[in-house]
């Protein structure tokens, strides 16, 4: 099951994300803002990932009865 923890890891890279994109774009940088928010996508695409693979897993263990 999702848990809330998660939704609001999530939630603050992108509040967090937003704030470095837009503070470093005021500032004229708009190459390093563009890799602030890759890496903050990217950074949310590994937390995704891993919960996933622990939704699947649990899945796993329902459908073949392992513990």
């Amino acid at each position: 099951m999702l848990d809330a923890t998660v939704l609001f890891q999530i939630a603050g890279i992108g509040i967090i994300v937003a704030l470095i994109h837009t503070i470093l774009k005021q500032m004229g940088k708009e190459e390093i803002a563009q890799f602030a928010t890759l890496a903050g996508f990217i950074i949310v695409l590994v937390i995704v990932i891993n919960s996933l693979s622990d939704l699947f897993q649990q899945i796993k263990s329902v459908f073949l009865f392992q513990g």
